[in-house]
């Protein structure tokens, strides 16, 4: 079976493929001090019925968090025997890299606009809603000519907790109105509102024939409020590993 981790700012997400099926996914939170034993014992016990007895033979890695390239590269030596492949803007991703330098472009959007003209075709915009908004896209010629970049909703939400003296942390949810009378009621109605907003009026900037498709952890949310967006894949990142590992081990 192949293992498929996308290492992001927020979340490590697992995907164990058996073939081109996905039998088990889970996700732990990112921390950039993990150690292998940490990981080993602790945070993936936890899963140890579905993951850790499991015969893994093939491992990808899509990461945008170095620190932690070396330790679950380790852990995967020390549970399953087997060295994993880690994914940059080196390998054929069927794409013609226009950003520059094509190094700086995070692999977390490389691999998902690889799998966004896998599975959906080319020309397509591909949004992530996570850690950071991003909004990516290639034309029909299968150029990656680059994107948008914004904080997320929790960035923002997180941001104006730490910059300021008196606004608390508020949990990302819709607010039922525009004009909020609380204090939580505003800064949702700025941030979630503002969002959709933002995203909506990209999108209309952006969008032409071109198929959107979105992933991350707000995509349902945002996608409910931005009828630009076609397409809601929550597992776009560990297909495109899982695609790249076919060609890998072939």
């Amino acid at each position: 079976m192949l293992l498929a981790i996308d290492i992001g700012n927020s979340s490590i997400k697992f995907g164990i493929f058996d073939g081109p099926a996905l039998f088990q996914k889970f996700a732990i939170q990112t921390n950039r001090d993990y150690t292998a034993d940490e990981l080993m014992f602790d945070r993936l016990k936890l899963h140890e019925k579905q993951f850790i007895q499991i015969d893994i033979s093939m491992c990808i890695v899509a990461s945008v968090v170095p620190e932690l390239d070396s330790v679950i590269a380790e852990v995967c030596r020390e549970l399953f025997k087997v060295s994993p492949q880690f994914v940059d803007e080196t390998w054929d991703l069927g794409l013609n890299i226009l950003y520059e330098p094509p190094s700086s472009a995070g692999i977390d959007r490389l691999v998902n606009s690889f799998a966004a003209v896998a599975k959906y075709g080319k020309p397509c915009i591909v949004c992530s809603f996570g850690t950071a908004t991003t909004i990516d896209v290639v034309n029909e010629d299968g150029d990656y000519l680059g994107g948008i970049i914004a904080p997320g909703m929790l960035v923002s939400a997180r941001a104006l907790n730490l910059l300021t003296a008196k606004l608390p942390v508020v949990p990302i949810a819709r607010p039922d109105n525009l004009i909020g009378n609380t204090t939580v009621e505003s800064i949702l109605s700025g941030i979630v509102l503002g969002h959709f907003a933002m995203v909506r009026g990209l999108l209309s900037q952006l969008k032409g024939d071109e198929k959107v498709v979105a992933t991350g952890g707000f995509a349902q949310m945002i996608s409910s409020e931005v009828d630009l967006i076609d397409i809601v894949d929550e597992n776009l990142s560990l297909d495109g590993l899982r695609m790249l590992a076919e060609r890998a081990y072939a």
